[in-house]
């Protein structure tokens, strides 16, 4: 599948789900930095309580710095159902949004700057083809319980889908829980949509020769009967940040600097993650940084962003991207401009509620069921 396909996949999905894409007025579109970063701070002096922003980890500078909460995308669903606010700003991309909606209270509006910052991975496991899908592997399969789990950047809808069929929800920290959760419940695993982080959770467990890969897009592939004979079969979904990596980024940053350690996401290949010396989600990345020793070097196998804000926050560590100029950005993130943010703000202000992110109710029961039993584990 090429990286047109991916995203023709992504921009389709984003306005299927929502019909409220709105875009930005032109009025809004040449404004500076210095033009805007006050309007931000007024507006969001004016609203005062009434709203909380959220920052994920991955934004950019002009927008972390106007968060009230930085960090990775299920810890700030929780921070927004914690506050108080009315309304909640999601700096993120439209699953972190959608969670956010699922768990917060009914009385609170969830709002995402731009409607087109939709995640290229969630939009690789369509509903559609998750349905069509689980059709052919469980006739292929007849005898076989098999639970379906998705990781957390995936939308509702898939949420809602492993919820109806005895399945939940993971994050990057909890999937070998969850797999363990499934395996005491069933026979065989189906993981969605980052095939990555499903292989990296197979070897974790000792289970990497029980796996298979699920690709929708290659009709000439394996047949549904030889994937089903697998225990644990992957979605063919990935991040484009994180599967950019390669063994030989380690190789070179290390010859490069011998001092330096290398930590990266699991949702980076397999190769990378052998050869990392830490592995784990943005949170562990940030912990590994915040409690390293003045002086030493860590290489950030993650999306550039936040390489560059461990950089700003931890001047006495060096912070390295683990493959330099070659690192690349969150497209999704992207969207969220900062001129987006004043908009929404000012909006608010004057009254007027822009690009409103609210999960069919059904949607959401579903997909809070499956958040209920990651919280089992």
């Amino acid at each position: 599948m090429v990286e047109m396909e991916t995203a023709d996949i992504e921009t389709d999905l984003s306005l299927f789900k929502y019909d409220n894409l709105e875009q930005l007025p032109a009025e809004y579109r040449t404004l500076s930095a210095a033009e805007r970063a006050p309007r931000i701070e007024s507006a969001l002096e004016e609203l005062g309580d009434e709203v909380v922003v959220l920052g994920h980890n991955y934004q950019r500078r002009e927008i972390v710095e106007h968060a009230d909460f930085v960090g990775d995308s299920y810890e700030l669903s929780k921070r927004a159902a914690e506050a108080d606010a009315a309304y909640v700003i999601f700096g993120g991309v439209t699953f972190m949004a959608e969670s956010a909606d699922i768990i917060t209270d009914d009385d609170q509006t969830v709002i995402l700057p731009s409607m087109e910052a939709s995640c290229p991975m969630a939009g690789m496991a369509e509903a559609l083809q998750v349905d069509a899908a689980w059709a052919e592997i469980t006739a292929a399969a007849p005898d076989a319980d098999i639970v379906p789990i998705t990781y957390m950047n995936s939308y509702a809808d898939l949420k809602a889908f492993c919820a109806s069929q005895g399945g939940l929800v993971c994050t990057s920290s909890n999937a070998h829980r969850a797999f363990e959760w499934a395996f005491d419940r069933g026979d065989k695993v189906l993981f969605l949509p980052d095939k990555h982080l499903g292989v990296n959770t197979a070897h974790r467990l000792g289970m990497e020769d029980a796996v298979a890969t699920w690709d929708p897009w290659d009709p000439e592939g394996k047949a549904p009967s030889e994937v089903a004979e697998a225990d644990i079969i992957c979605w063919d979904g990935y991040c484009q940040v994180h599967e950019r990596f390669r063994a030989d980024h380690v190789e070179r940053v290390r010859d490069e600097h011998p001092d330096a350690r290398v930590v990266v996401h699991p949702e980076c290949r397999r190769e990378v993650v052998e050869a990392a010396d830490v592995v784990g989600s943005t949170s562990t990345i940030c912990e590994t940084v915040e409690t390293a020793e003045p002086g030493e070097t860590w290489a950030i196998g993650t999306e550039i962003h936040l390489a560059e804000h461990l950089a700003r926050w931890h001047p006495e560590v060096e912070v390295l991207p683990l493959c330099g100029d070659a690192c690349m950005d969150c497209n999704a993130m992207r969207q969220i401009d900062p001129n987006y943010l004043t908009w929404v703000l000012e909006e608010l202000v004057a009254g007027r509620e822009r690009n409103v992110i609210e999960v069919a109710p059904e949607e959401k029961e579903l997909a809070g069921v499956a958040l209920e039993r990651m919280l089992e584990v």
